[in-house]
């Protein structure tokens, strides 16, 4: 392979910049560029993040912090209800540069997409957000009791959309392998006791169209102790919505929390 196949010769378009990663998008862009050949879910209009704005009182004039942007979809959504300033933090190179391709198509002003750990940046960052929008992010952690403990120092306010565990619901789920679950684990953060689940990716982890978490295997806590643990961390008025029990993926559920000053 030489270094001149990775040159574009064609007119220049945004579909050159897309096919970088042809075949490798999961979000359909929205008007006036949904002609542009991307993926297939509507996650630049996503009635999540719709709800989210309704129930948090809008995101104008908001210092939002963004977990997984995955590839800029909810990112553009704040921007375009008016958020102050996004910053949104993507550990995955290949969906971080699509993130890239995403803010010059749609001329993203008040993003900015880092490349990195955002576990390793709350707990460093001594900056604090109107709002933290987490999802998709959740389940793939190793520990998802610290990384909510975290965000509750950074913010009041806080949106989860997250897979959760419930044994007679995956059981019964014809779309999970399974094996995908293993060994089960008693835990203790900061005085939380839970029961973390071992889910495992298996060969997800030989495609590029990965969008899970850095290691080989993430850790699932059932939906009852993710709510315990918000309550336990400060955020004491929680809403839910979007709780799905037949999601090919896995049960999911969608909570937004308040957290008293």
């Amino acid at each position: 392979m030489s270094i001149l196949d990775q040159y574009v010769k064609k007119f220049p378009t945004y579909q050159n910049a897309i096919d970088i990663f042809k075949g490798e998008w999961s979000s359909k862009l929205p008007p006036p560029y949904s002609e542009l050949v991307a993926g297939q879910i509507p996650l630049f209009q996503d009635s999540r993040i719709i709800w989210a704005e309704e129930q948090l009182n809008g995101f104008k004039s908001c210092k939002v912090l963004e977990l997984g942007p995955l590839e800029g979809g909810h990112t553009y959504m704040l921007e375009q209800m008016g958020a102050q300033s996004i910053l949104a933090i993507e550990a995955n190179s290949r969906a971080y540069l699509k993130c890239l391709i995403t803010k010059e198509i749609l001329n993203l002003k008040k993003a900015r997409f880092l490349l990195g750990d955002f576990v390793t940046y709350l707990k460093n960052t001594e900056d604090f957000f109107d709002i933290c929008i987490a999802s998709g992010v959740l389940y793939h952690m190793q520990n998802p009791a610290e990384l909510i403990q975290l965000i509750s120092q950074k913010t009041t306010k806080l949106m989860i959309w997250t897979h959760y565990y419930d044994q007679a619901l995956i059981k019964n789920n014809p779309h999970i392998p399974q094996n995908k679950f293993s060994d089960s684990v008693a835990s203790d953060y900061q005085g939380f006791k839970h029961t973390l689940y071992r889910q495992n990716y298996h060969e997800s982890l030989k495609s590029n169209i990965f969008c899970g978490g850095t290691e080989h295997f993430s850790m699932w806590m059932p939906k009852q102790d993710i709510l315990a643990c918000l309550t336990y961390f400060g955020f004491k008025e929680l809403k839910i919505n979007f709780d799905s029990t037949t999601h090919p993926n896995g049960p999911c559920f969608c909570v937004i929390g308040f957290k008293s000053n």
